[in-house]
């Protein structure tokens, strides 16, 4: 029998933007995380509708959490529309359309209320998707289709969203980004 070494690594970065290094990503979550690449992706349907989804209990970061269709971090030497793929097949079961990025400078730090720190520069992208959602439950426990103005009300809720949500979602709709 063949071991698959499936360890997932994260790309580190500097205050500019750019890579010094690589970490494991069970290492990187804490409560002095080191500034890394992230990805969040929103996912619309062909009704103009958005998947909002809630992180799976045992997710390191913010586990129970209502987000964005889907997030991650992109591997060392891995093109970030590839990431942004994989996750979308990898969490909810879905292939999409050519990801486009509409916020490629969105950076976030917040801190979970056990102590876990999040900081990352978190490129935001959006694509459409077609055919039933099948979510991961190691990584999804729950989802839904909103409207973007449901969306934006969840938003303005800072409690009922991930914080990376609540805070790329003003920009999105001050961008146009909408199905």
């Amino acid at each position: 029998m063949t071991v698959v070494d499936t360890e997932e690594f994260v790309v580190l970065l500097d205050d500019h933007g750019q890579q010094v290094g690589t970490a494991p990503k069970v290492s990187v979550h804490h409560e002095a995380t080191p500034l890394h690449l992230g990805f969040s992706c929103y996912l619309f349907d062909a009704d103009g509708r958005v998947l909002l989804t809630r992180r799976a209990l045992v997710k390191r970061t913010w586990p129970g959490v209502w987000t964005n269709s889907c997030c991650g971090h992109p591997g060392p030497g891995e093109r970030i529309v590839d990431a942004v793929r994989r996750r979308a097949h990898h969490e909810l079961g879905l292939q999409i359309d050519e990801p486009v990025c509409v916020l490629p400078d969105f950076r976030y730090h917040a801190v979970a209320a056990d102590g876990t720190v999040e900081n990352e520069i978190c490129p935001v992208f959006r694509a459409r998707t077609h055919g039933p959602v099948r979510a991961a439950a190691d990584e999804v426990m729950d989802w839904r289709w909103v409207s973007w103005q449901e969306l934006r009300a969840a938003a303005q809720l800072p409690w009922a969203i991930s914080p990376w949500a609540a805070a790329q979602i003003p920009l999105l709709h001050q961008a146009g980004v909408v199905a």
